[in-house]
């Protein structure tokens, strides 16, 4: 029940960790959303944002979505998804951009997305069915289903019955996945992870509906330098003044060693109190 990103997958790559574990990780690239409509309890009955992504061409739309468009007064869209939301903030403009920082590296997300098609299968690689015997006079009928029917009684074959068909091409959930880096100059997320869908589809991204706790897993160079400094910022008063005192103690014995060099009188003492030693 919060505003997410639509996004384009472009693909899968890695990336290293301080310990030089590899991260497999999906380029989702987040193809300019913005606010195309909000719908609020008083006029529509529920509360929810319409976000619009990507660019098309006017010939690609029809009247009715490219009259939506100019109302709305954006740049027609290749689509749109509905959010539901329980509060509208002041940011939630229409025609407001919604970009890829509004999401932080260690948060959880739920991916929708569209799986793979894979055509019309059989019951061995769609349901995971066990072969029939290669052998004692199977013929032709090794990755067959087997009986299917009933008895007299129903007649007939229930249905939903698993039995060969379409495999993939539907919508599914990948929960839970942590976004491991941000980029925002490239509108680009980085996924821990698979997402479905193939190069180039549409995924939503939306705040994960589970419990977690947040945790980075992957920081830059340049990430580690600006906590290093910030780190020696944040120094105790205590030892900045620790520090000081060190720092006059060692300027006095210097001081007072420049004066005993300088004194040929106190030499001359400290060389025969060094003999009398001796002896």
């Amino acid at each position: 029940m919060s505003l997410g990103l639509v996004g384009v997958k472009t693909g899968m790559t890695r990336v290293f960790d301080e310990s030089g574990t590899s991260i497999p990780v999906t380029v989702i690239n987040i193809d300019s959303n913005r606010i195309s409509q909000i719908k609020t309890n008083e006029r529509d009955g529920y509360s929810a944002v319409q976000v619009a992504y990507g660019s098309q061409k006017e010939s690609r739309l029809n009247k009715a979505l490219l009259g939506h468009y100019k109302k709305s007064n954006i740049k027609p869209a290749k689509g749109q998804h509905e959010f539901r939301v329980k509060v509208i903030d002041d940011d939630m403009t229409i025609g407001a951009d919604i970009n890829v920082d509004r999401f932080k590296a260690g948060e959880h997300v739920d991916i929708v997305g569209k799986s793979l098609g894979k055509g019309f299968q059989g019951g061995v690689k769609r349901h995971h069915f066990k072969m029939q015997d290669a052998t004692h006079g199977n013929s032709v009928s090794h990755r067959a289903l087997g009986s299917t029917g009933q008895c007299q009684d129903p007649g007939r074959v229930f249905k939903g019955k698993k039995m060969p068909g379409q495999l993939g091409n539907v919508q599914r959930t990948i929960q839970n996945l942590i976004i491991v880096k941000i980029m925002p100059e490239e509108n680009i997320m980085l996924v821990k992870g698979s997402v479905p869908g193939h190069k180039g589809s549409t995924v939503i991204i939306q705040p994960t509906q589970k419990k977690y706790t947040p945790k980075e897993i992957y920081q830059d160079k340049d990430t580690k330098e600006v906590l290093a400094k910030e780190s020696k910022k944040q120094e105790s008063p205590d030892d900045k003044v620790s520090e000081e005192i060190k720092a006059e103690a060692s300027s006095e014995e210097s001081k007072d060693q420049a004066v005993i060099e300088d004194n040929p009188v106190t030499q001359a003492q400290e060389e025969a109190t060094d003999k009398k030693v001796d002896k």
